[in-house]
């Protein structure tokens, strides 16, 4: 059974950062590709950015390209969103996702198998 657990979550002003975390149990933990997902009330998830099993390969939604990196340690089964430059409209539940040996990094939540609880991201403008 594979569990992911975030945590890095907080209020935060407008022009600040964060850096979320996903530990993840379970073995094999660099078979999978991370993603990481946010919602915000009476909206749809959303995609954020996603690694790959090997941390080589790397991709983020337009609206936080430039802002948010997403990273992972493998010997700790561990995924990392560093958010800079924080915004309000990124206020929304912060979730990692976990995909086994995926052919393409998912943009969409289907193809992920496991996720986590989520983490509350505020941003005070």
């Amino acid at each position: 059974q594979v569990q992911l657990i975030e945590s890095g979550g907080g209020l935060v002003q407008a022009g600040g950062s964060l850096r979320l975390s996903c530990a993840v149990s379970g073995r094999s933990f660099s078979s999978y590709a991370m993603g990481w997902f946010r919602q915000a009330p009476g909206k749809e998830r959303e995609f954020v950015a996603a690694v790959s099993g090997s941390g080589g390969v790397t991709y983020s939604a337009d609206s936080v390209r430039g802002r948010f990196t997403v990273s992972r340690d493998n010997a700790k089964n561990t995924v990392y969103l560093q958010m800079n430059s924080l915004k309000a409209e990124d206020t929304a539940v912060y979730l990692c996702a976990a995909a086994w040996r995926p052919t393409v990094l998912a943009v969409t939540p289907r193809p992920y198998d496991y996720w986590g609880q989520g983490t509350q991201v505020t941003v005070s403008s």
